[in-house]
């Protein structure tokens, strides 16, 4: 087998490793009584299929015209949202760090699985895979409660954790590819124990940047615990540390706390005013043009050029879509007012990403290569964009979202720093959701970023004080104790 990137011009030879399994979904919100199963909110699409139009390409049908689908690489992604351009200029993350939270994570795939993304595309290699460059980033992972474990002693491997840890930790470095990484595994997806994985990265300084892709209805979290989860994102936002949260995958709605059905909510850790909530677009570039398949090189654009977004909805094809909507637990903070049309509450998603499953991602799971989505993706995409602006700025921006709403209110500023979409909604199962369209909205938020520009824009918004603001302007409501054990699900 031979994994290369399409760089160096190699041939794809798809080798699929161990047997995927299909995750198995729940209804959201659902407790068993031993420990909650996942209902993936990071979506898996089609597997990858080689495009098989010569020996010199190492690229798959869908980004070629050859699916349904459409796919993209690092290359096209970087280029599309403009991330190239810091690269280029040598703003890759290095000297910056991002933690990544999950559960269960992926004890016996992820660093095979991550080499080989990195060879086939060509990436820096993290230390580890290889050992010969001490130069290289590092990824770590730590497990402050430990795994849980089987009856044989041996890790717990949850399908569905295990998909959401690999498109994290493969795209987080994928953009910022010259960053740490600090894998951070929950015990179980209970929310005390995501709880006392996130307490210990922020208690022990593990990163710049902090990454959540899963989430549960606000409305069924312990309050206790939503009043001590605040106090650890007050912690971190008083470190100068970033934290982003996907938005969800259930569009509007949320499972409601019995599992039964669903309900219009919002997702928490979303909608924590101190978070820069993250929602979902289905994304349009341009794929590779192979003369080969009768395309014109010298007509058309480069691969990964942006041409346009619209709100992530792929119900139609029997999808998901973008969460988004209004908190229940927290006011609209400071840095919303004037955006949000004289919303009353917090509203999310603040920014966007591309999160279509049918116009997503790349990732090698278990030896094979299949198309992920979900707002799981844009997370640490925009972790890793924001450790790249770190790196520019040459400090810590932390706290972001004051920044983000100066700038949507500067005209210019913001017409060069985010692709605003404005087309599309995310109603989801029968429920009437919320519609894309000029500036802020509760599909898309302010928009998806146009990285080279917003990393410039950033460092000269932010302000020192903008952090120690929000704290003390924000906490939640007493809301009604939920009658079943909270748990969160991946986005």
């Amino acid at each position: 087998m031979k994994f290369c990137s399409p760089k160096f011009l190699c041939l794809l030879i798809l080798v699929t490793g161990a047997s995927f399994v299909a995750a198995q979904t729940s209804n959201p919100g659902a407790h068993p009584a031993k420990r909650a199963l996942a209902s993936p909110f990071s979506q898996v699409g089609p597997q990858a299929v080689p495009a098989a139009v010569g020996s010199n390409y190492g690229l798959f049908t869908c980004q070629v015209g050859r699916s349904s689908a459409t796919c993209y690489d690092p290359y096209q992604m970087r280029h599309a949202y403009g991330t190239d351009q810091l690269i280029n200029a040598g703003y890759t993350g290095k000297g910056k760090t991002i933690v990544i939270i999950d559960a269960f994570g992926d004890p016996y795939f992820l660093s095979s699985d991550l080499a080989a993304f990195d060879s086939f595309y060509g990436l820096t290699k993290m230390n580890g895979a290889d050992t010969t460059d001490t130069s290289a980033p590092t990824l770590s992972v730590v497990t402050p409660d430990g795994y849980q474990l089987q009856d044989d002693g041996s890790p717990v491997f949850d399908e569905g954790w295990a998909q959401e840890t690999t498109l994290d930790v493969e795209w987080a470095h994928a953009i910022a590819p010259g960053a740490n990484i600090v894998l951070v595994v929950a015990k179980t997806n209970y929310d005390t124990d995501m709880l006392s994985a996130t307490k210990y990265a922020v208690d022990h300084n593990l990163g710049d940047v902090s990454s959540q892709s899963f989430g549960e209805n606000e409305s069924c979290m312990d309050p206790t615990l939503l009043g001590q989860e605040h106090q650890v994102f007050a912690d971190a936002t008083a470190k100068n540390i970033t934290i982003f949260a996907s938005a969800g995958d259930y569009g509007a709605p949320q499972g409601s706390c019995d599992g039964k059905s669903f309900v219009k909510a919002a997702s928490s850790p979303a909608t924590d005013p101190l978070v820069t909530a993250v929602g979902g677009t289905e994304l349009h570039a341009t794929g590779y043009c192979l003369p080969q398949l009768g395309c014109d090189p010298t007509k058309n654009p480069g691969a990964g050029t942006y041409q346009g977004e619209v709100v992530w909805n792929e119900t139609a094809i029997g999808g998901e879509a973008t969460g988004g909507g209004f908190s229940v637990i927290y006011n609209e903070p400071v840095d919303q007012q004037g955006t949000l049309n004289g919303g009353k509450q917090r509203g999310a998603p603040d920014v966007s990403y591309n999160a279509a499953v049918y116009h997503g991602v790349l990732v090698n799971f278990e030896g094979g290569w299949w198309l992920f989505g979900g707002t799981s993706a844009g997370s640490p995409q925009w972790a890793a964009i924001t450790a790249i602006a770190d790196q520019k700025a040459g400090r810590d921006l932390g706290f972001i979202n004051a920044a983000l709403y100066h700038l949507s209110l500067a005209r210019q500023a913001y017409a060069t720093s985010f692709f605003d979409v404005t087309s599309g909604n995310n109603s989801f199962a029968g429920i009437t959701g919320f519609s894309a369209g000029p500036g802020w909205d509760a599909a898309t938020g302010l928009g998806s970023p146009s990285a080279g520009q917003i990393a410039t824009e950033l460092a000269q918004f932010v302000s020192a004080g903008d952090g120690a603001a929000a704290i003390n302007s924000s906490k939640p409501h007493a809301n009604n104790k939920p009658t079943s054990t909270g748990h969160v699900t991946p986005h």
